[in-house]
């Protein structure tokens, strides 16, 4: 999907989430990787509400920017995060760092919308907060960091994400700026959270089939990887793992052990000066292969993507 196709959609999502899935849906498009390229649409932070009601299930994906997710629902949804799995619940504060492959696994039915504020965060934003207070680097920064607030002394927290949905749904004058300086105070609570001894976070949900077979994946990821070896492995039926992937990933096991590969080679791009030696680590068997694939799931070039990545690294210098 074209970049430009995407930031519309989510700006549709942003006026009114549940109008826009159902323009979606009778749309007849696919549009499962709807967050696989998202831009940031200003320099520091944006905010937003988004609302799922399962229908349309959700690639797996990374971003350029932290995103910081606060759960506002009890629907069931279990989250991917990195190689493991999170039953979440209202108050759940997920920060996801750039790089990391997530995505939201719907229950059969929901119980009720999957509804959450979500926080987009640049790299700048981060790295300028550090350089500002460096005795207090986030703690989150190389990490996913899960945090339970229901319940507990932090769901205060909560109130930072609602006052910076309103600032950037106002619009009042210098709100870029309160939008700003809300973060940084969410940020500081999110620290201080994290140092808490009595703090509560998300535990992972018992491994299963799943859990071990994206875990394995995860770190064969420049070797052959084939749906008969990986049956053999885990002693079950090729079926049933091609079965366990459509029906929790919404993707069949090869498109994943693709996108897995991708998200591996964007995270990668910075530090690898030839992109043909990139793909064979990310194991691709050729160049050509991975470009086509890149170029199909991301909807732009290799070169293109880590131009782009480029020039938003060079503001910080």
């Amino acid at each position: 999907m074209k970049i430009d196709q995407v930031k519309l959609l989510s700006n549709l999502f942003e006026i009114n989430p549940l109008d826009a899935q159902k323009e979606i849906l009778e749309s007849g498009i696919d549009f499962s990787g709807i967050y696989q390229e998202l831009e940031m649409s200003s320099r520091y932070v944006d905010t937003h509400m988004d609302i799922s009601l399962g229908d349309i299930p959700v690639n797996l994906h990374s971003h350029s920017f932290y995103e910081i997710i606060y759960v506002l629902s009890n629907s069931g949804t279990q989250y991917l995060a990195g190689t493991k799995r999170y039953l979440l619940q209202r108050g759940d504060i997920i920060i996801i760092p750039p790089g990391i492959g997530h995505k939201p696994l719907f229950p059969s039915e929901l119980a009720e919308p999957y509804k959450r504020i979500a926080l987009w965060v640049s790299n700048e934003f981060i790295e300028s907060t550090s350089l500002l207070l460096p005795s207090y680097t986030p703690q989150f920064k190389e990490q996913i960091f899960l945090l339970r607030t229901s319940g507990t002394p932090y769901e205060y927290i909560g109130n930072y994400f609602q006052q910076g949905l309103k600032e950037a749904h106002d619009k009042k004058s210098c709100w870029q700026i309160s939008l700003c300086g809300n973060t940084m105070l969410l940020l500081v609570a999110c620290i201080r959270a994290f140092t808490d001894s009595k703090k509560q976070l998300l535990k992972s949900e018992k491994p299963e089939l799943l859990d071990d077979v994206v875990s394995y994946i995860e770190s064969h990821l420049d070797e052959k990887i084939s749906l008969t070896d990986i049956a053999q492995r885990f002693y079950v039926s090729e079926s049933t793992i091609g079965q366990t992937f459509q029906k929790k990933m919404h993707v069949s096991f090869y498109h994943y052990v693709t996108q897995r590969r991708l998200i591996a080679a964007k995270s990668m791009m910075l530090k690898e000066n030839s992109l043909d030696e990139l793909s064979e680590k990310v194991g691709f068997k050729d160049y050509s292969t991975f470009y086509r694939a890149f170029k199909k799931e991301f909807g732009i070039s290799p070169k293109e993507y880590r131009n782009f990545i480029a020039e938003g690294q060079s503001n910080l210098i």
